[in-house]
Parts: structure tokens; C-alpha cells; sequence
């Protein structure tokens, strides 16, 4: 994985989520964003839309060249790797790892040099890379979910684009 030092300067973005439509948008836009050597993580409580999320991202991106798969949720294989012809999107679900030694035998080094690593629960790495996406989820009182994009590093530029 790429240094593990935390960056100077980060970019933070706040996004609605009111329905499951405004969760796919989101997905989408992400989808159209990354590259190889991501790192996204996904925080939040249990059943707050993390996998919803990433399921949205991954079917946004298998689009663009023409696919419609299943992406069911990692909670018990781990890992699910999805092969575009540009980069290889590799969803990673710790809800089930209790210690970060355990996490480091999944490979996720390897998966970010072929291309995005979208991880749940990636407090239970230790460390992140410092260059990387965090992206919190959090249930919103009137009801619906806000997605908090925070970039690090080169993610940091690449929010602006979501602004826009």
C-alpha cells in the first residue's frame, strides 16, 4: 500500500442522501472518478447503506463497458474482485476481522496496485493509507443518510470535481 503518513491538506464534501436514488447518483459519480491505486473507506454503523454504496459505485462502473452483474456483499467471503478492462474494483468487508494481522493476508496491497479498493469497516486495519477517500455515512434525524466525503492526497483535488 501507498505511504501510510497522513497528508497536510484534505478537502471535505457533504452530500445528501435522501433515497436509494441519491445513493446510486452518488455511486455513479464516484465510479466515473476513480483509478488505479485507490483507496476508499467506508464508515458508518451497521445498515447504514456502506455496501449500498459501494454496490453503486461497482454496477456504475461495469456499466461503462457494457456490464449488469450481481455485486452482492463481501459480509462473508471477505473480498469480492470485479475485472473491468482498466482497472480491477476489489470490495473488502472487515465487519468479521478482529485483529489488523488478519486483515493483511486478503491481499489488499496487491488489489490497490491493479486497481480500487473499497473497504467497510477499515478501522480494523490500524492504518490507512494516507492517500485515500473516507467516506462516512450517518443517519440523518429527519430521516434519509448524508454521505461526509473527506479526500486526503490526490483525492483531496479530485472532490472538486464532485462539487462541480
Amino acid at each position: 500500500m501507498p505511504d501510510m503518513q497522513e497528508p497536510r491538506k484534505n478537502a471535505v464534501l457533504r452530500r445528501p442522501l435522501p433515497n436509494e436514488a441519491a445513493t446510486k447518483a452518488l455511486g455513479a459519480d464516484l465510479a466515473a472518478l476513480v483509478r488505479t491505486g485507490d483507496f476508499i473507506a467506508l464508515h458508518g454503523d451497521l445498515g447504514v447503506g456502506k455496501t449500498a454504496l459501494a454496490r453503486a459505485l461497482i454496477q456504475a462502473r461495469l456499466a461503462l463497458y457494457g456490464r449488469e452483474e450481481e455485486v452482492p456483499s463481501p459480509t462473508f467471503t471477505l473480498v469480492q474482485a470485479y475485472e473491468t478492462p482498466d482497472l480491477l474494483l476489489t470490495h473488502v468487508d472487515l465487519y468479521r476481522i478482529y485483529r489488523p494481522e488478519d486483515a493483511a493476508e486478503l491481499g489488499l496491497a496487491d488489489a490497490q496496485d491493479e486497481g480500487v479498493v473499497l473497504v467497510e469497516w477499515p478501522e480494523k486495519l490500524g492504518t490507512l493509507p494516507a492517500d485515500r477517500l473516507d467516506i462516512e455515512l450517518v443517519l440523518m434525524p429527519e430521516g434519509g443518510r448524508e454521505a461526509r466525503l473527506t479526500g486526503h492526497g490526490d483525492w483531496a483535488a479530485r472532490l472538486a470535481e464532485l462539487r462541480g
